[in-house]
């Protein structure tokens, strides 16, 4: 095998706890000499026990070929420990990956100021409107935005520092070659095509769910300090804080409503002892010294109406031309859009089609649209309209409320309509 391979067969290992792993690169030097070393000299590394020296003990020889074959034909770059490209930043901390799987162009970590913008899937419009304004400040500024793509905060953050022209690095919680959630593809392009997609995990990996929670390490390990933007009490996006903490990372955390649930976490944060950020700026007065080539820019809190996301993300443009086909339908009065009027409004003459809908909003327009059957399922709903999970569902609470929606068991929504 190649000294590649056998840092794929070694990151690829499961039932080796990362202290162990850590001890057995210290006592052996690297992948390949643990790989050659017996049973007896494998009981030399400190605490080991005896179901981790039969894993180590296992000599799978094709699997590392067949994950280094697919990298090739996706173009994935693979970085280990020993990798002089390898981040030092998270090479420090007590658990780093062995491996790095990377799509795109790794920013060089060591020389730039990154910042992890992390929160909530189902974040409050605040909470979108105040994640894309600190990444698109911190781009504006010249920083990288550290991500873990997930839905909501993550990826209004993504949005956010594409918009401002920045660098992004998206860490992922499955294989490197897996989107999810399955709606945001076209984002995870438009962030390897301006930074990189990096995971732990080799091409076509199964996920667990407990991926997740460790993929914040390495977030918290690239960065130089954790935003978190809206958090529930107990959230994933906590998690990234506290690990942050415990590599000697700082923590800021935007102040919500005192009553809000979703600020209730980050409101924690701030009781004890994180630093207030309500902009990007205050983030990065704390490092323009280390790092002079950052430039502040005072007066626009957020990312201008008329820029647009690059490539496939350009949701200002694209939500403006699906409400203008919808006006279209509306008009035509075609197929299901012959909308039946919402209980609470039957009262004298029905409404023209056009009068029921005047009241809705371009993102509203767009979910009924797609909405072609009974009993939809939410993911569905969020595929077909392309809008963010936190969105649909907000909006879907303002189109039941308004009697346009029903909702049914299991997540399922159907359309008020007649035949």
């Amino acid at each position: 095998m190649s000294d590649l391979e056998y840092w794929i067969r070694f990151s690829a290992l499961r039932g080796v706890s990362a202290r162990t792993r850590r001890a057995a690169l210290e006592e052996f030097g690297g992948a390949k000499e643990l790989y050659l070393a017996s049973e007896r000299e494998l009981k030399r590394i400190p605490g080991i026990r005896a179901e981790e020296i039969e894993k180590l003990s296992e000599h799978d020889e094709e699997a590392p070929a067949r994950i280094l074959r697919r990298c090739e034909e996706l173009d994935i770059r693979v970085l280990t420990l020993q990798d002089a490209a390898y981040p030092a930043r998270l090479r420090n901390i007590p658990d780093p990956p062995a491996v790095l799987y990377v799509r795109g162009r790794l920013p060089a970590v060591d020389a730039e100021c990154c910042v992890a913008v992390v929160g909530t899937r189902s974040c409050t419009p605040y909470g979108e409107k105040m994640a894309r304004a600190i990444a698109y400040g911190l781009a504006q500024a010249g920083a990288v935005t550290v991500t873990g793509l997930a839905g909501g905060i993550d990826s209004r953050a993504a949005e956010g520092a594409l918009m401002g022209g920045g660098s992004v690095i998206g860490v992922l919680g499955v294989a490197i070659n897996d989107v999810y959630p399955a709606y945001n593809g076209p984002l995870y392009e438009d962030v390897r095509a301006h930074g990189a997609l990096v995971s732990e995990y080799p091409p076509d990996a199964r996920g667990s769910s407990g991926w997740f929670p460790m993929r914040n390490r390495i977030m918290a390990g690239l960065s130089l300090a954790a935003v978190v933007v809206e958090a529930p009490a107990r959230s994933g996006a906590l998690i990234t804080a506290h690990r942050a903490l415990d590599y000697g990372r700082d923590v800021f955390a935007v102040p919500g409503a005192t009553d809000a649930p979703k600020s209730q976490g980050s409101n924690n944060l701030l009781r004890e002892g994180a630093v207030i950020a309500e902009n990007a700026e205050d983030i990065l007065r704390f490092y323009t010294g280390r790092f002079p080539k950052l430039v502040l820019r005072k007066g626009r809190e957020g990312p201008p109406e008329e820029r647009a996301v690059p490539e496939k993300t350009r949701e200002a443009e694209q939500r403006k031309k699906d409400a203008e086909t919808l006006e279209g339908k509306v008009k035509k009065g075609a197929g299901f859009w012959k909308m039946r009027v919402p209980n609470r409004k039957r009262r004298g003459k029905k409404p023209e089609l056009g009068e029921q809908l005047e009241g809705l909003n371009a993102d509203q327009l767009k979910i009924v649209g797609v909405m072609s059957r009974e009993n939809m399922h939410v993911d569905d709903i969020v595929d077909l309209s392309r809008l963010p999970a936190a969105t649909v569902l907000s909006e879907l609470t303002v189109l039941q409320i308004k009697g346009f929606v029903s909702q049914k068991p299991g997540k399922r929504f159907t359309l008020n309509v007649t035949k």
